[in-house]
Formats: structure tokens, sequence, C-alpha cells
């Protein structure tokens, strides 16, 4: 089991300043606890500092506080239904975070303390020290009867991404495959690559064109979600996929494809939609999605996703225009980044909410409304092409790979948008609606899996 704590930029960043004070300093973070199979998120919520007039001691190697310094934080646990993790710092760029035996005393005293008033169970501990680019870590969760488990990741996410291991984790080991890879970007980088979490929405042009990319790279977890089977018209686009291949479905014909070029890849398959709550719970465990599908409701759950689990989604998508005359006139291409802070894809007015109603719809329903004249698109074929899904596949895993190693400028946009006909690339910058469900006075950021599933109604499998 892996336990991934994921904190979005105002609580990473804190920390990592904390870290920088020569003064140990101390806090509790409060996590909601989601489990997808053999996985474990924390979903930081909030941070609450001990008020200095709480320490009784304070020094650069210890710290003495009041129970008033942390009580107050644990009744905000309770209403939150979050579990409260002890966390502290280990000054100075040579400290070390690991629990000294002053520390693990504390948490003898007032690990029952914490589980009890939380009223979940639960104590957690987290201790920090400064690094060069963020902070280095080690972490514990103990639960009142199933014992002690390790905090084996930290997913910072927000304008940058960072994944960073526990001090206690052991080292990577990085084939010489990616020499080429390490040479461009380092050693660090590709380790990140090998222990990130994947989820690509999608196998067709645009999906299998991603993934393909990714597992070169060095991705080594990989889910695929796609509800279709491969058709003829598929074979000219989608990686791996020849005619034999026609009539399977698109993901085993993709996870083949991978597992051929990285026999050691961990690839899980779903074949369904994510429009279903069975299906969307497979996402929870993600450290990133690749939302590669064309329908507005699948993108509607995807946007929710970013928000309630503070998952970083990469939404891509390809529209060919063509004139009367079958002419291609227009190449357009979209990559637009979700993350805690930035505006979701319905503050950006890229969901067309009336067709996302009716792709909710039944087969027979939403025949009847096509038929009717008011879902004319619903079921109609769009021309793609695979120089153009792959081109803008391309700039999806490179907006990726900017954010885990910052080559980019560092005022980054959230939006790419290509227009492959006028060789034009532009970018935007866009922020949450007031009063919105991703905006953080809604206090969605990381609510994880409480009902209703990402604050939405479900269809009936």
């Amino acid at each position: 089991m892996t336990t991934s704590l994921v904190l979005p930029d105002p609580i990473a960043d804190d920390i990592a300043k904390a870290t920088q004070n020569p003064l140990e300093c101390a806090a509790v973070l409060l996590a909601r606890r989601v489990v997808v199979g053999e996985d474990v998120r924390l979903l930081g919520r909030a941070l609450h500092w001990v008020d200095p007039s709480a320490y009784v001691e304070r020094t650069a190697w210890g710290l003495k506080i009041r129970s008033e310094g942390y009580v107050g934080a644990l009744g905000l646990a309770e209403a939150d239904n979050a579990i409260p993790i002890w966390f502290h710092t280990h000054p100075g760029e040579d400290g070390i975070p690991l629990p000294s035996r002053h520390d693990t005393q504390v948490d003898r005293d007032i690990a029952d303390l914490f589980q009890m008033r939380s009223g979940t169970g639960y104590y957690g501990t987290l201790i920090a020290s400064p690094r060069m680019d963020g902070f280095a870590f080690s972490g514990t969760l103990q639960h009142e009867t199933d014992g002690l488990s390790s905090i084996d990741r930290v997913w910072w996410v927000g304008d940058r991404w960072r994944l960073i291991q526990s001090v206690t984790a052991g080292p990577s080991v990085v084939g010489e495959i990616f020499d080429r890879n390490v040479r461009a970007f380092g050693l660090s980088i590709q380790t990140i690559l090998g222990d990130l979490r994947i989820t690509i929405v999608g196998a067709g042009g645009t999906g299998s064109a991603v993934a393909e990319q990714l597992v070169r790279l060095g991705i080594r977890h990989v889910l695929l979600i796609d509800n279709d089977e491969l058709s003829s018209s598929n074979v000219t686009r989608v990686y791996g996929s020849t005619p034999r291949n026609v009539g399977q479905p698109k993901v085993e014909v993709l996870r083949a494809h991978l597992q051929a070029i990285a026999p050691d890849v961990k690839c899980m398959i779903v074949q369904g939609m994510i429009t279903l709550k069975t299906v969307a719970k497979f996402m929870c465990a993600s450290d990133l999605v690749f939302g590669c599908t064309d329908d507005n409701a699948g993108r509607i759950v995807l946007s929710r996703l970013s928000t309630y689990f503070s998952t970083p989604v990469i939404d891509v998508g390809v529209l060919l225009s063509s004139d009367t005359a079958g002419t291609l006139t227009g190449i357009d291409g979209r990559v637009t980044t979700l993350t805690p802070g930035g505006a979701c894809l319905v503050c950006r007015n890229r969901i067309d909410m009336g067709r996302a109603a009716a792709e909710l719809k039944t087969p027979e329903e939403r025949k009847r409304l096509a038929d009717e004249g008011y879902a004319p698109a619903l079921g109609r074929a769009e021309p793609a092409v695979v120089a153009f899904t792959t081109a803008v596949a391309a700039a999806a895993v490179n907006e990726m790979l900017d954010r885990l190693i910052g080559y980019g400028p560092p005022d980054r946009p959230n939006e790419t948008l290509l227009r492959l006909h006028e060789r034009e690339i532009s970018t935007n910058r866009a922020r949450p609606r007031e009063h919105h469900y991703c905006h953080v006075s809604q206090h969605k950021w990381g609510a994880g899996d409480e009902e209703p599933f990402l604050g939405q109604l479900w269809p009936a499998a």
C-alpha cells in the first residue's frame, strides 16, 4: 500500500517557507483520507499554525507547546471530517526530517487526544526540513486499532508539480534506456516519471499518442479508460492498432502496445465511461489525468475531479474544420491544465452544457433528441487526422514535463491554443469564477469522496 499526501500550492508553500525559519515551527495539517484499491490519498485541506503565545520553549533543536496551541485545530478536524496531522520542522539545510526521541515521546503523549478529539481515530505526523527546491520529509499515519503506516510521498500541485519521496525511501534505479532523458533533465526527474500514477481517459487518436509518449518517457503506472471498441477508421490514428484489432476494446489494444514497448509497465484498463460513478472512482488514485475524450459530459467529471481530489488534469481537444467543398480550413488544438487555483472547464466555457446533458441520456433518448433537432451533433463522426492529434498530444505531454522540470517561463499559463493551419500558438491564464465550486471560497479543494461524489448527480449504471 502506498500513501500519498496531496498538497495544493498554498499549503505546500507554507510548509516550505516554515522550514526556512531558524527556529522549529509547528502546526496541525488537516487532510481527508481516501482509499482506492491499494492506494491511500491524504488530501490536504488546511494548515493551522500554533499561535506564538502557545510556545513554552522554541529553539532550532526542539520545542514545547501548551495544549491550547493545537486543541482548537482538532475541533476543526472533526467538523471537516479530516485527519489531524501533527507537523513540525527540523530547521537547517542539513536538517534531518526524522523523529527524535523527544518527538517520539510527544507522539505517545498526544496521539490518543488527536484520535479522539478529531473523531477519525487517526493521528498523523509530518516532519519537514528545507531543501533547495522545497523540502524533505518523513511522516506516519497511526490508527487507534489498525497500527502504524508511513506516508510515502508528497504530491505538491499548483503552478509547478513536485513529487517528493519520504527520506525513509530506498534508492531508485533508473535503466540505461533512459540515458538520453537523464542527460536532458536529470536523474531526479526520471525517477519521478517512473513513480507517477497517470490516468488517460480516451484511448483513441489523441489518448494513444499521449500514452505512447508517456511510456517511452518512463511512465510506468498507467490507467487507461475508454468504453469503445476499435473501428476500421480508428486504425489510421490509434497507435499500436492494426486491421487485425478491429472490433477489440481500444483499451486492450493500447495496453498490449504499451507493454510491447515496456514490459515492466503496470497498465490497468477499464472499459467504461467516466460518466458512470463506478468508473470515475478509478481515477481517484491518480497523480495526473490526461483528458483525451471528446464528450462534454466526461469533461464535466474531469473538471470536478481536479477540484475535489486536488488532481491535476490536462484536458486535450482537437477540432478540424472544413468548408462545404470538403477543403480543410482550420486545425485547432487546445491543451487546458486544471489545478487548484485555476479556472475549471466550466468557468472557461469549454463545455457545451446542453450537449453534455444530452450525452448523459440513454441511446433511445439521444436518438429522439437528434431526430427532433435538439442534439444534431450527437453520434456524428468528426474529422480526425493522425498528424494533428499527435501534434496536440505532444503539446499536452510538454505541459506535464514543463510543470515537473520548470524549463518554461515562471508565470505559466493554464491553457495553450494551437492554430496549426496558421502556424500560431497562443496562451492564456484564467481564474475561477467567484462562488463556483472550483473557487477556494467554496472549500471543495481536496474534499475527496464525500457524497454526492464530486458534488453531482450520477446516472444509473
